[in-house]
């Protein structure tokens, strides 16, 4: 197999999950030349993995209107044309990747299980062994059903040392040297209902300062900034804020330096689960087995409520839906978590 093309596009935590599959494939087929088609958010995340040879860029907005389409998708065509693929990883499953996958015209054409919007009707659905499992895994039976064996799952990130000395220096301006223990809180979340309170993460903050841990706040963009905020408002001892201040990058050398990451199901703490380092997940209108930290769902906190798992993107009760999640239960959890690492 020579050439491989894979569609990931967005949003940045589906991009973390299907990492593990530009592994596989290179591990099974080293000599495979395999391009990625991605959009500008998650793009910094494939930047110098050593498991993709090509970077496509696809920015949807300019396809919006019929001038953009006509002059974006002759070289788009052009480029994934150029390389005459064997076979064609359609990894999210929607008519925009449906699209690609068809433009570019692969011999073979598999894609998830789960496809929307008449992509199953481009490219073959896989139902693999573990097509009710963890979302990693059945992006993995796709790699599977192109002869990929999966002798371990590794998540292929790289920082430059540019992007960690920055990390580093921002720690220490923000009096965090090397050695000083903290836990850091994703405070955001696209979807509304997958946020915890602010004043939950303000009376965690708070707690854990007694306890000599500093809490840090990590995200980007205008809403986790407003959210930070007011967590800093709240909050008796205010936490570092350093929401808006690192790229996807520097905020992974972070949280290598982290003691330990806490937040709800977003792309902040995929990222921290797929480093492997101790992460906890609260959980509302997604559910841990699907969605919860890979390698530690154990670390998921459900809410007690008989509708989670409802996967909308807002709650139709008007609930909020992550607040009966408390910070005793929060707290019990970390620490058990950081006496688990500790033994």
């Amino acid at each position: 197999m020579k050439n491989i093309l894979v569609v990931k596009l967005s949003a940045i935590g589906d991009v973390i999950h299907a990492l593990p599959v530009s592994y596989a494939i290179k591990e099974t087929y080293p000599d495979a030349h395999l391009t990625w088609v991605v959009e500008p958010p998650a793009y910094p995340l494939l930047e110098g993995n050593p498991y993709i040879d090509e970077l496509i860029l696809f920015e949807k907005a300019k396809f919006r209107s019929i001038a953009g389409f006509l002059r974006e998708y002759p070289p788009l065509r052009r480029r994934l044309r150029a390389r005459r693929y064997d076979v064609s990883l359609d990894l999210q499953g929607l008519f925009k990747s449906a699209a690609i996958v068809y433009t570019a015209g692969a011999r073979e054409r598999v894609g998830t299980a789960n496809m929307r919007e008449g992509a199953d009707r481009v490219s073959r659905p896989v139902r693999g062994p573990h097509a009710q499992g963890h979302i990693v895994e059945r992006y993995l039976d796709v790699a599977r059903a192109i002869g990929c064996r999966v002798d371990a799952v590794r998540f292929p990130i790289t920082v430059s040392d540019r992007d960690r000395m920055a990390a580093e220096t921002l720690l220490q301006r923000e009096g965090v040297p090397e050695g000083r223990a903290f836990v850091a809180f994703a405070v955001g979340a696209n979807w509304p209902n997958k946020r915890w309170p602010a004043e939950h993460f303000a009376a965690l903050g708070d707690r854990l300062y007694e306890a000599h841990i500093v809490s840090v706040l990590v995200g980007g963009g205008h809403l986790d900034v407003t959210i930070a905020a007011d967590i800093m408002a709240a909050a008796r001892i205010p936490p570092v804020n350093l929401v808006g201040r690192t790229n996807l990058k520097q905020l992974a050398h972070l949280f290598t330096r982290a003691a330990l990451v806490i937040g709800g199901d977003t792309g902040p703490v995929h990222l921290a689960a797929g480093l492997g380092r101790p992460t906890v997940m609260l959980m509302g209108p997604t559910d841990a087995n699907r969605n919860g930290p890979y390698g530690q769902q154990e670390h998921a906190i459900e809410v007690d409520r008989s509708c989670r798992g409802c996967w909308k993107r807002a709650c139709p009760k008007g609930l909020d839906c992550l607040a009966l999640i408390t910070v005793d239960e929060v707290e019990k959890k970390i620490t058990d978590v950081l006496h688990a690492v500790v033994s």
